[in-house]
Order: C-alpha cells, then sequence, then structure tokens
C-alpha cells in the first residue's frame, strides 16, 4: 500500500472527514489534551478553517485509490514577522495515528508544509511541543527547530496562553 501526502482541500470532502476525525484522534491523545473533541469543533473546524485565507492543513493517506485510510495531519496558519516583515507559517497540530508512528510521516508532511511555506515567501517556520513530548522535540529538532530566543542571556521564549470567555 502506498502513502500519499497531499495539500488538504477543505471543499474535498473525504478531506474534510479526515482532518476531523484525525483531529479527534488528537484530542483523545495525551498529547493532545486526552479528551475528545467538542461537537461545536467537529461541526465547524473545517468551514472555520476554509474562511480563512492563511490557514493550510496537509494530510497523509494510505491505501489505494478510491481505499485509502487517513493517517496523519498537519494544520497551519501564516502569520507575520515583523522584525523579518515576511511572512511566517506556524504548524499549530501534527498528527500521526499511533498505528502509523515511526514511519517518519510527520517528517514526510512537514517537508510539504517546508515547501507551501516557502511558496507563500515565508521566512520560518514556528511550532509548540510539549516539554514531555520527546520523540516529538527529537524530530523537530532532527528537522532544524529549536527553541526561540534572541539573546542567549534572556532565555528561551515560553508559550503562553489566556483563555476568552466567548460563546460559540
Amino acid at each position: 500500500m502506498g502513502i500519499a501526502i497531499v495539500r488538504a482541500d477543505y471543499a474535498v470532502p473525504a478531506h474534510a472527514q479526515a482532518l476531523v476525525s484525525l483531529l479527534d484522534a488528537y484530542a483523545h491523545d495525551p498529547a493532545g489534551g486526552g479528551a475528545p473533541l467538542g461537537e461545536f469543533a467537529k461541526t465547524h473546524v473545517v468551514a472555520g478553517l476554509a474562511q480563512r485565507s492563511h490557514a493550510f492543513s496537509v494530510l497523509a493517506f494510505e491505501g489505494e485509490p478510491n481505499q485509502t485510510e487517513a493517517i496523519g495531519l498537519v494544520n497551519c496558519f501564516e502569520g507575520f514577522s515583523t522584525f523579518a516583515a515576511r511572512p511566517l507559517v506556524n504548524v499549530h497540530d501534527v498528527v500521526v495515528l499511533p498505528s502509523h508512528r515511526g514511519q517518519r510521516l510527520a517528517q514526510q508532511m512537514l517537508a510539504l508544509v517546508e515547501t507551501i511555506a516557502r511558496e507563500r515567501g515565508a521566512c520560518k517556520l514556528t511550532l509548540e511541543v510539549l516539554a514531555g513530548n520527546h520523540n516529538a522535540q527529537r524530530l523537530y529538532q532532527r528537522l532544524g527547530f529549536a527553541a526561540y530566543q534572541l539573546q542567549p542571556e534572556l532565555g528561551h521564549a515560553q508559550f503562553l496562553q489566556k483563555w476568552l470567555d466567548v460563546q460559540p
């Protein structure tokens, strides 16, 4: 069986279904929070992504044409580097089903992400990774990612969040 790494087309039902299914699998994983994706997200994530020209996704499928299984997903968002005055691409979600880990699928998907980022004129890729996710850290380091810092004496940047009370 072959592996296909493709840029997702949010208007293609098989791609939309794959994206929701893989994002839900990621949400169930301890690295994704360990809880199912909410119904609002399941219903609205694809349309929400499709409305944002700065969003794109990459999917991995295994199988024969017309009989494929979605096995990997990367969601990305374009931002803007004020210091470089150019776009950047933030890798927001990286998902590989447990049954397919260790096959370098994330590396293959991130290679397509990098190609798309270069096409967009991006100066860099960014991402966040949990401190305890050592396998992902090794992958990202092997691919050239490093902790963000401007001046070593000020240390590495931290990723922070603040939830807003917004109703769907």
